[in-house]
């Protein structure tokens, strides 16, 4: 099957975010039903507006993963769950490197998949913080690509 890299309309939004709730259940395990209530509105509602946001549509136009990309930091990458482990997430994350420079991005530290994925892609661990950006319990690890 082939993919496409493209651009994202407000009226994909609904798309994206049903890949995004598909990801986090396959996922963060750590997050709650309530958490998952919590960032839904916020990532429809506010966070994807603040990002280059891009999407990934397999051959009949349907979109299965998509990242978002602010100030050189990769702020979001997500994929359908079943279509992991196919390079895809590669795919994204090579086009953000290219196309959108980026160099830094945030995982949770209780991801360990995202993590050893990006470590090896090239990124480090530069830095953690004990608490998410909101101030939930939920360590972040802070990688930089080498």
């Amino acid at each position: 099957m082939n993919y496409i890299i493209n651009t994202v309309d407000k009226s994909e939004y609904t798309s994206i975010i049903e890949v995004w709730e598909a990801s986090v259940r396959a996922t963060h395990h750590f997050l709650s039903e309530a958490d998952i209530a919590y960032f839904k509105p916020l990532i429809l509602n506010q966070y994807l507006d603040l990002v280059e946001l891009r999407s990934l549509k397999n051959s009949d136009g349907k979109i299965v993963g998509f990242l978002g990309a602010a100030e050189g930091n990769l702020e979001m990458l997500f994929l359908h769950p079943d279509l992991r482990r196919k390079g895809l997430g590669k795919l994204l994350l090579n086009y953000a490197i290219e196309q959108l420079r980026i160099q830094k991005v945030d995982v949770n530290e209780q991801n360990p998949e995202a993590t050893a994925f990006y470590l090896k892609q090239g990124f480090a661990v530069i830095g953690r913080s004990e608490t998410d950006p909101q101030g939930k319990p939920y360590p972040i690890l802070h990688l930089k690509l080498k």
